[in-house]
């Protein structure tokens, strides 16, 4: 491939709405590396707690991600933990640390609730063993927010989106950026510190829907609202072949209703740096009439 997938993708401007993956939780776990391919299992991990996060991921709709710090990447002794809630509502984060990564099980089972942590967490995607693309594209982000806030920035391994390098993700929202210029990076963390979303650059938030991110999009598009917090999911339902109707509470607390579809197409490129095959992208459009 003579051009990497994120530079094809963002050259066609590709849409990046509604395609946040899905993570209703967060586990994030401090380690230096290096991080293979698989994060969990090919970094080096204790095999019985690797298992043990991987299940905490299936069956709480989470994902685990492994973290370093920008610039010191290979840190001794105590090592930092997080576990954010991205559920609508429901957002907080709270972490602690750990010497032995068995400890780990008891952040799983409750038994170590770690403490509240206030200030947001900004994640940057650099797990170049999985794409180039997030290593050569995401650690000038990382390095950007590393420089503003070194106390809530972290390289993370694989978040999904290789295409989309740079990905940054907010915690506890969970919301996805996607092909971040490191030149954008603090402002889209300002923002977010602000209670404001950049629609520019947002792929969506991982704890709702495909659907009604795609929805979420087109409201804020329709009426300029951009807060955090805007736009609450309050029911989505399907409305015909790859079709659904999805209500919001809007900007002045009564319900608006907009239906979306799902469009997948062919291209004639692979989807990341490691595939082979032409893929599939996926995308949503909103069915007249608009908001």
């Amino acid at each position: 491939m003579s051009q990497r997938c994120a530079e094809l993708a963002h050259a066609e401007d590709e849409p990046r709405h509604a395609t946040a993956p899905p993570a209703t939780r967060w586990l994030l776990v401090e380690h230096s590396g290096p991080w293979g391919r698989r994060a969990l299992s090919g970094s080096g991990l204790d095999p019985q707690v690797a298992t043990a996060l991987g299940s905490w991921a299936d069956l709480s709709a989470g994902r685990v991600t492994l973290i370093r710090r920008y610039g010191s990447p290979h840190r001794s002794g105590h090592r930092r933990w997080y576990l954010a809630d991205s559920r609508p509502g429901h957002e907080m984060v709270r972490g602690g640390n750990f010497g032995d990564e068995r400890e780990l099980l008891d952040v799983l089972d409750g038994a170590a609730p770690g403490e509240p942590v206030d200030d947001p967490l900004y994640l940057v995607c650099a797990h170049g063993r999985h794409d180039a693309c997030c290593a050569v594209r995401g650690r000038p982000v990382a390095a950007a927010l590393a420089t503003e806030y070194p106390d809530r920035t972290w390289e993370c391994s694989h978040v999904g989106g290789d295409r989309f390098a740079a990905n940054l993700v907010v915690l506890p929202h969970g919301f996805y950026y996607g092909h971040v210029p490191a030149s954008e990076a603090v402002a889209l963390a300002r923002a977010y510190d602000e209670g404001v979303v950049e629609p520019r650059w947002l792929r969506g938030r991982s704890s709702v829907p495909a659907a009604v991110q795609a929805a979420q999009h087109h409201a804020r598009l329709a009426t300029g609202e951009r807060g955090v917090d805007a736009f609450v999911p309050r029911g989505v339902e399907s409305a015909g072949p790859q079709e659904w109707q999805v209500r919001l509470r809007g900007p002045d607390g009564a319900d608006m209703v907009l239906r979306v579809r799902e469009q997948a197409r062919g291209v004639d490129r692979p989807l990341t740096c490691a595939a082979v095959a032409p893929g599939r992208i996926r995308s949503f459009e909103l069915v007249e009439p608009a908001v």
